[in-house]
């Protein structure tokens, strides 16, 4: 996901959508001890991703 697309969200929406990312990387980390490579692309997409997020929610706090 995009800098720009995360900053037209509004601050509800990123809350929800942070709530899914962590979800997610849950099942991607319990994927990666089953020994599935693929989860670690998409672990670390969604570190980012969620890395962008706090970033924009943190500028809107201040």
């Amino acid at each position: 996901m995009k800098a720009e697309k995360i900053r037209g969200l509004e601050s509800a929406e990123l809350e929800k959508q942070m709530k899914d990312m962590e979800e997610s990387m849950f099942r991607l980390r319990f994927q990666m001890s089953l020994g599935q490579a693929d989860g670690l692309r998409k672990y670390r997409e969604a570190r980012k991703d969620r890395a962008r997020i706090l970033t924009v929610l943190r500028e809107r706090a201040k």
